[in-house]
């Protein structure tokens, strides 16, 4: 089940979250978050109206995904950028899918204009998903990153929307 995300769920999101980081490059930081942070960060998102949406399976949190603002100048308004995030445990079982499809459906009925992925450039299996639900590769900013004795490579990837029938400049 998918389902827009409580304080009930920010124990199994900052699970998810940390491995990511300790454990992998789809997080560009170093140190594992806290409770405290993981509730200041949905607290934000909810009063910015950006969804948190997280995979309910068998009453625990598989998998979580979100999108926010690409950039903070005006004019980027009607483009955004997602993660997504899931169990390690339960990887490879459509979760990512259908959190990403959900997101999509979301950015689309807010008349968003492009969806943007930053993707650690080693990290097939995302792109791989990413390309499979239509999005095409930007670009790539060659050492963007240091983390795990290595320079990381981060992959844009971009998915045109709908976007607004009239767009503004206000």
């Amino acid at each position: 089940m998918i389902r827009e995300a409580t304080g009930h769920d920010l124990d199994g999101i900052l699970e998810i979250y940390n491995e990511a980081i300790a454990n992998t490059t789809a997080v560009y930081d170093y140190k594992v978050h806290t409770l405290e942070d993981r509730k200041r960060w949905l607290e934000k998102k909810q009063k910015d109206g950006y969804p948190v949406l997280v995979f309910e399976k068998n009453n625990q949190v598989a998998g979580f995904a979100t999108f926010g603002p690409f950039r903070a100048w005006p004019a980027y308004k009607y483009t955004i950028e997602h993660s997504v995030y899931v169990n390690k445990e339960l990887r490879q079982e459509g979760i990512a899918t259908k959190l990403l499809q959900a997101l999509i459906h979301i950015a689309n009925r807010r008349q968003y204009a492009t969806l943007v992925a930053g993707i650690d450039a080693s990290n097939e299996k995302s792109i791989k998903l990413h390309e499979k639900l239509g999005f095409e590769y930007s670009g790539v900013i060659k050492r963007a990153g240091y983390k795990f004795g290595t320079w990381l490579d981060l992959a844009f990837y971009q998915l045109q929307l709908n976007g607004p029938s009239h767009p503004t400049e206000q």
